[in-house]
């Protein structure tokens, strides 16, 4: 029986019987709907353009639908424009005017399309749920086209055209054009979910959560990129300079300077006074996309990014030494630094950079003055950039360390395990904990860096760095981050980063029955979601793991990782139907798909297809919805019994 405390505050929202029938009623017939469409995708990394391609195209739904709808009846390049006009509508609507003889007869037939389309993907949705959606100007008028059934069909079809025509006439066909393909937008992906790694590498992360921002219900499940990002955002100085590193080393300061507004010419200054005449042969940028604003400042650029470099090992290194539990003292590196014969050397071996002005061999983690004035006035900009701190507030209010919906299982990198397979206990802060145990400890302390006050809140934001690169951090998840090694030490064995056994394991369907047995689903049906670990296709290897349990879902929707996977992204769709795995292929401009129609290649792996279509009773909303209903039928019932007094 519910709480009659709930009931008594129920009855604030349905004060009499009628009203508690209505909305019995209306939760019955959700519940016979079909399931709504969930896109899961994964380790973007800046890739805005393609992101953004993948919302306004959803993975090739759209595509799909207009087959649908009009089959052999519309010619390819006729598709292709209509698609393009959905995907685009402001910037192909402009494109057509400079194009079309008649306009007027352009916007009649596309109005009718595009309405035709609205019609196919809001068919599964109730009334309610679609006009909620519907902008406040143009709500009756789109309801008027979607659902003009009431009339013989000469007198529907002369009242459709008069209400064309009548929009056409009073100058709003832009207007409702662009309203109607939003509309398709918003319903073709129900559900989105982000398995990790918004940031790093790519230019564009802070316009993917720009467009997050518009999306109607989203969820993120943390990737070790993000974790990073957030620790910086929040105040861990490691962080932020490892931040700054690691974009400066993909020239993508995009996402800092024009993103986040953030100003790096303190740190320029910083980097040309102390490393003016120093060519910084082994800090040269990589840039995967030509980009002319590095080829004309690549000096610079290296300059700062050997300063910022260093800042960061001192930093790295003062964590590290404050927190003896995490058993890294072996990324604490600076100490082990010594000049001999004249040579700057670790463990005997010559560092491949020899000019390190600011490294104290007395007191090698201390900053300089000029060191510590410059992480001040960098973390000043980070706290006061407030679309960086609304960024931040949305990674925490729709995010989690994992996710468990729908019979899924939603985690960016791993669940430690040992070697036998068994789940690895290891110290979170405190408490000794493995398996989901593990995974709810982490995402409380994550959410303490933020959240928490005192002593609590700075161990918790220190413990965000060994999220980033801890052996036993569900982010990472291998014996140790060699960034020192790589940067000042000949390739060879220095540079080996091991992996934890649940990279090898969980290809063993015994091993992901076990884990999602763990998480409280059930391991005959459920499923395991990760990111993290670039699918290579061009070597043979396939998202589908496990004997389909679990699926790898890092297809390289970033172009560094493009060239290591062969493709450029995936997206796992689970509609009413079942499961659909798609393939991408790499998104050229905007420009493009506006002006061509052409589209993302995308490519069916997988349809995983029932007999039975499933209902949103079937998913766990549909077990919400139950519970809302069993309230409900008690409400009524002490309305009928005089119990409870009707208003």
């Amino acid at each position: 029986m519910t709480d009659e405390r709930y009931l008594q505050l129920l009855s604030e929202k349905f004060p009499n019987s009628q009203a508690v029938i209505t909305e019995l009623i209306n939760l019955r017939a959700i519940l016979s709907l079909p399931k709504g469409t969930e896109h899961f995708v994964s380790d973007l990394h800046g890739a805005s353009s393609a992101f953004i391609h993948m919302i306004k195209n959803a993975s090739g739904v759209v595509r799909r639908k207009v087959d649908e709808v009009y089959g052999e009846t519309m010619p390819e390049e006729e598709k292709r424009a209509l698609c393009a006009l959905i995907y685009y509508p402001d910037e192909r609507i402009e494109y057509e005017k400079t194009v079309q003889p008649d306009m007027e007869a352009w916007y009649k037939i596309r109005l009718s399309q595009t309405v035709e389309i609205a019609r196919a993907v809001t068919i599964k949705y109730s009334r309610s749920k679609v006009h909620k959606l519907l902008p406040p100007d143009y709500a009756y008028i789109i309801k008027e086209l979607l659902h003009e059934t009431n009339l013989e069909q000469h007198d529907r079809n002369t009242y459709y055209h008069a209400i064309i025509d009548a929009i056409i006439e009073t100058g709003c066909a832009d207007q409702l054009l662009i309203a109607i393909c939003y509309l398709i937008h918003s319903l073709t992906i129900d559900t989105l979910h982000i398995v990790g790694d918004i940031f790093d590498r790519g230019s564009g992360a802070a316009k993917i959560m720009d467009v997050l921002s518009t999306v109607r219900d989203y969820d993120i499940q943390w990737g070790n990129h993000d974790i990073e990002w957030m620790g910086a955002m929040t105040g861990n100085m490691a962080l932020l300079a490892t931040v700054l590193r690691v974009s400066i080393r993909y020239a993508n300061i995009e996402t800092l300077e024009e993103g986040y507004g953030i100003n790096l010419l303190p740190l320029a200054n910083f980097a040309m006074t102390v490393y003016g005449d120093d060519p910084c042969v082994i800090w040269q940028t990589k840039d995967f996309d030509n980009n002319p604003r590095l080829t004309r400042s690549a000096q610079l650029m290296a300059k700062m990014h050997k300063a910022i470099s260093i800042i960061q090992f001192k930093l790295e290194g003062q964590t590290v030494l404050r927190h003896p539990e995490w058993g890294m003292d072996d990324r604490a590196i600076l100490h082990k630094c010594k000049v001999e014969s004249g040579k700057w050397k670790v463990d005997g071996q010559v560092l491949l950079d020899q000019n390190l002005p600011t490294i104290d061999p007395k007191d090698p983690y201390a900053l300089s003055q000029e060191e510590q004035d410059l992480m001040d006035q960098l973390w000043r900009s980070f706290r006061k950039s407030e679309k960086m701190q609304k960024h931040l507030k949305m990674l925490y209010e729709h995010g989690s360390l994992y996710l468990v919906r729908n019979g899924f299982l939603l985690y960016h990198a791993a669940i430690p395990l040992n070697a036998d397979g068994s789940f690895t206990e290891a110290e979170v802060c405190g408490k000794r904990v493995s398996g989901k145990a593990l995974m709810d400890r982490t995402d409380a302390i994550i959410r303490q860096a933020y959240y928490g006050t005192g002593k609590a809140k700075a161990d918790a934001l220190d413990y965000m760095l060994y999220l980033w690169e801890g052996a036993n951090s569900p982010l990472y998840n291998k014996d140790k981050m060699t960034t020192f090694e790589r940067y000042f030490l000949p390739k060879g064995e220095a540079w080996e980063e091991h992996k934890g056994a649940y990279f090898t394991l969980a290809d063993d369907e015994k091993i992901c029955e076990q884990i999602l047995k763990e998480f409280g689903l059930d391991p005959a049906t459920g499923r395991i979601v990760n990111g993290h670990v670039p699918v290579r296709t061009i070597k043979g290897e396939t998202p589908m793991r496990a004997n389909g349990k679990r699926f790898v879902i890092d297809g390289g929707f970033s172009k560094p990782y493009q060239e290591k996977t062969g493709i450029a992204g995936y997206t796992l769709i689970y509609n009413s139907h079942g499961i659909q795995l798609v393939e991408h292929e790499s998104f050229e401009s905007r420009e493009q798909a506006v002006l061509s129609g052409n589209d993302i290649h995308n490519r069916t792996l997988l349809q995983d297809f029932t007999g039975k279509r499933m209902r949103i009773k079937d998913t766990d909303k549909g077990k919400e919805l139950l519970e809302q209903i069993d309230a409900l039928e008690q409400l009524l019932a002490m309305y009928r019994n005089g119990s409870l007094r009707e208003r």
